[in-house]
């Protein structure tokens, strides 16, 4: 009797929907590290998303010397699902962490707009934006590629 159930649960990733080129992504809105709100929008190029720690680790890497406004400058955007962290531990020692950052972190509380951005779990997904829709989706599991990618001009 315990089989049904791990069947479907086995079968679920195949039901999750790939981004497709063209594809118009949905709006959303959600609190910075200073509780700051953004809602993704047309002027976005760029939407970077850690689904886990290390994929947000991965980016830290590559921005934590830029200088700050980096991100702003490209177009970009940076979010990361902290869901997964407790809360407590997220109120009273991450997000305050963060906090020193010199990028903005649009922070996923509870995990409902990265799990629309399907992919790898310890990798960045990087969606390359125009208008809202998807003209590339790429995935980066190095700090060294991510930093390339984000210092070359966007078409």
């Amino acid at each position: 009797m315990k089989f049904f159930p791990v069947v479907i649960l086995s079968l679920m990733p195949l039901w999750a929907q790939a981004l497709e080129v063209g594809e118009k992504l949905a709006p959303w809105t959600l609190l910075d590290q200073f509780d700051q709100s953004y809602s993704l929008n047309d002027q976005t190029r760029t939407l970077l998303v850690a689904r886990t720690m290390d994929g947000a680790k991965l980016v830290k890497a590559v921005l934590l010397d830029q200088p700050k406004g980096y991100l702003e400058a490209r177009d970009a955007v940076f979010v990361a699902n902290i869901e997964p962290m407790p809360k407590l531990i997220a109120r009273m020692f991450a997000i305050p962490a963060m906090r020193d950052y010199p990028y903005r972190v649009m922070l996923d509380r509870d995990g409902q707009v990265v799990a629309a951005y399907p992919g790898a779990a310890d990798k960045v997904l990087w969606l390359q934006l125009d208008h809202g829709q998807v003209q590339q989706v790429r995935e980066f599991d190095n700090a060294a590629s991510l930093r390339e990618a984000l210092e070359k001009p966007l078409p």
